[in-house]
């Protein structure tokens, strides 16, 4: 396979990053059509009342809604991060956000978003390098 000997590491990066995506998106899915209830405690510790607040007043009065849009975003961002190229950066620019955000949710949260956003950099420099070595090679 012409396509599979071209692959590079941050392919691989961008399948692993991409399915945890789609993954998360399905297990979100999942827990909101069994019981939408199970998301009630997950603002609690937020850093900020007005996110706790919130997520009690809006997000849990329509969980199937909110959690679905949530699903839905996780979506996009596995699917953009697969997808490569232009695609790929605004996936992963997503994805940044998403932890950042994440994060607003309390300081339990900043134990995996802090990692995670480091790891997400350290794919898109590598994504970088591997795109800027690609197109050295084709202008040489």
């Amino acid at each position: 396979g012409g396509r599979r000997s071209r692959m590079t590491r941050a392919s691989a990066i961008d399948r692993v990053i991409g399915g945890f995506f789609l993954v998360m998106a399905g297990i979100n899915i999942g827990l909101v059509v069994v019981d939408g209830s199970v998301y009630r405690h997950f603002a609690e510790g937020g850093l900020f009342e007005f996110v706790s607040t919130g997520w009690r007043t809006i997000v849990m009065e329509h969980p199937g809604f909110w959690i679905g849009l949530l699903a839905a975003g996780e979506l996009a961002i596995g699917a953009a991060i697969l997808a490569g190229s232009r695609w790929a950066r605004a996936g992963y620019a997503a994805a940044v956000t998403f932890q950042l955000a994440l994060m607003l949710f309390g300081w339990g949260f900043w134990v995996w978003s802090v990692p995670a956003i480091t790891v997400l950099t350290l794919a898109v420099r590598s994504r970088t390098r591997s795109e800027v070595a690609r197109k050295s090679a084709l202008a040489a």
